[in-house]
């Protein structure tokens, strides 16, 4: 508990920075903001198309008497709906990250700079053209992994009883982890550490991560929440960075 207590510490200690530097707070709002507004389109058209995506998808059914054929195809429409929620909370900071990596950037080194003994922030020097590269390919492993990850706990939730109370809270576990090794991903990038080394650093320190992430995960379950939570995610995610690592953090 006192891991899982200093991961949340950290989440709420970059909240409380970007409510105090306004400039940077509006800078990390505009990439999910545009983030937001892509993932709406499709979880309308997700609604708005689902009901003939399961009719497709369950031509065996068409015979069935009423009120089975309605009950089955609405149940599938449901968790259709769910499973494009899922994938949304899984996904949304990896998407954010990547379309506004050049901001959060800037968010994280500000931190570092503003908490650092010296004013300092690490560099990679490497050109930024490398480092969005990688930055592309971290992310596209990621999602990768979050998507097998929603795929497994949709077919879960079809379980009586685990899959409506064990599942859903598994998930925003399996989300926080992930949206804790997103975050760090971009104070981690900077220092040099590639997306293995981050993982094992992340995965060694479990509670901490879950301690950051699950809480937030919870909170991402509501979209508008995400876009507004985003900067502060970031900043408080460089601070635990800084922690991971023990450097040495001007209060």
């Amino acid at each position: 508990m006192r891991d899982f207590g200093m991961g949340f510490a950290q989440f709420l200690a970059g909240q409380r920075w970007v409510a105090r530097h306004r400039r940077e707070y509006g800078l990390g709002l505009v990439p999910a903001l545009i983030t937001l507004v892509i993932y709406g389109a499709a979880l309308v058209g997700v609604i708005t198309w689902g009901g003939d995506v399961t009719e497709t998808l369950t031509p065996f059914a068409d015979g069935w008497p009423s009120p089975w054929l309605g009950l089955f195809r609405g149940a599938l429409m449901v968790a259709l709906i769910a499973l494009a929620v899922l994938v949304a909370a899984l996904t949304f900071t990896a998407v954010t990250l990547l379309i506004g990596s050049p901001f959060y950037d800037v968010i994280s080194e500000r931190v570092d700079r503003s908490v650092s003994p010296d004013g300092s922030a690490p560099e990679s020097g490497l050109a930024w053209w490398v480092e969005l590269w990688i930055s592309v390919r971290d992310s596209a492993r990621i999602l990768v992994r979050a998507m097998l990850w929603a795929v497994l706990l949709f077919v879960l939730g079809f379980v009586p009883v685990i899959g409506q109370t064990v599942i859903p809270v598994l998930a925003v576990f399996v989300t926080g982890f992930f949206l804790t090794q997103e975050l760090t991903s971009v104070a981690l990038q900077r220092r040099g550490a590639h997306l293995n080394q981050q993982m094992a650093m992340l995965r060694s320190r479990k509670t901490v991560a879950w301690g950051f992430g699950a809480p937030l995960a919870a909170a991402f379950l509501i979209p508008v929440v995400a876009v507004f939570l985003m900067p502060g995610a970031v900043a408080g995610a460089t601070l635990l960075s800084r922690q991971l690592l023990g450097e040495p953090t001007r209060v």
